[in-house]
C-alpha cells in the first residue's frame, strides 16, 4: 500500500468531485511519532460562498475561515460544539473558499494509538464520525493550514472505489441546506458515521 501523498492538482477542482474522489484514499498520520493509517469512507462537500452551510457563506472571511481562501490541499481544522475538532480539505482554486469535511474513516494501521486516544470503544467506532476521526488520529488546531502532502498528516492514494459502491445523500448535522446531496460514502461500509 503506497503512502505517497496525492498531488496538489487532485484538490484543485470542483469540490463535490473531490469529495467523491476522496473515498478510498488513505489518511496517514505520524502525529506524536505514532504512525496511523485510515481509509476515508465518508465525506461532505461545502461548495463555496453560495452554500449557506459553508463557513465562508456570503464570502465571510474571518481568522477561522482564512485557510479556506488559501491554496487547495490545505487542512482546515476547526473547533465545534466547544469540544470537538473537525478536519476539512480545502478544494478548488485559491481565493474561492470551499472544502470537504472528512466524516469517517476505516482504521487500517496504528489501532493501538487510536485506541489510546479514543478510549475503550470498538474498532468500528474509532473514527466513525468527524470528531472521532480527528481524536483517533491526534488532529487538532495545530494542523490548521497544514499542507496535506507532508508529515505529520497527509492523504495518499488508496484503492479506487467503484461507482456502484458510492452512495450520495443529504448532508447531516447542519441547520441550513440540509437537503443538498453533497454527502458521499462507501455503501455498506460499517465504518461510516452513525448519522447516515
Amino acid at each position: 500500500m503506497s503512502a505517497r501523498p496525492l498531488p496538489p492538482e487532485f484538490y484543485a477542482r470542483d469540490t463535490a468531485a473531490v469529495a467523491r474522489a476522496l473515498l478510498g484514499q488513505l489518511l496517514v498520520s505520524s502525529i506524536g511519532g505514532r504512525r496511523c493509517l485510515a481509509r476515508i469512507v465518508e465525506t461532505e462537500a461545502y461548495v463555496g460562498p453560495h452554500d449557506p452551510a459553508c463557513h465562508a457563506a456570503g464570502w465571510r472571511r474571518t481568522a477561522r475561515t482564512e485557510v479556506m481562501y488559501g491554496p487547495p490541499g490545505a487542512a482546515y481544522v476547526y473547533f465545534t460544539y466547544g469540544m470537538h475538532w473537525c478536519l476539512n480539505v480545502v478544494t478548488g482554486r485559491e481565493g474561492y473558499p470551499a472544502a470537504v469535511l472528512l466524516r469517517a474513516a476505516e482504521p487500517l494501521r496504528g489501532l493501538g494509538a487510536m485506541r489510546e486516544r479514543r478510549g475503550p470503544v470498538s474498532d468500528v467506532a474509532l473514527a466513525s464520525g468527524p470528531a472521532r476521526l480527528t481524536q483517533a488520529l491526534g488532529i487538532d488546531r495545530a494542523l490548521d493550514g497544514h499542507r496535506l502532502s507532508s508529515r505529520p498528516l497527509w492523504i495518499a492514494a488508496g484503492p479506487a472505489v467503484p461507482p456502484r459502491r458510492v452512495a450520495v445523500g443529504p448532508r447531516i448535522g447542519i441547520r441550513v441546506a440540509k437537503d443538498w446531496k453533497l454527502r458521499f460514502w462507501i455503501r455498506d461500509n460499517p465504518f461510516v458515521s452513525p448519522g447516515r
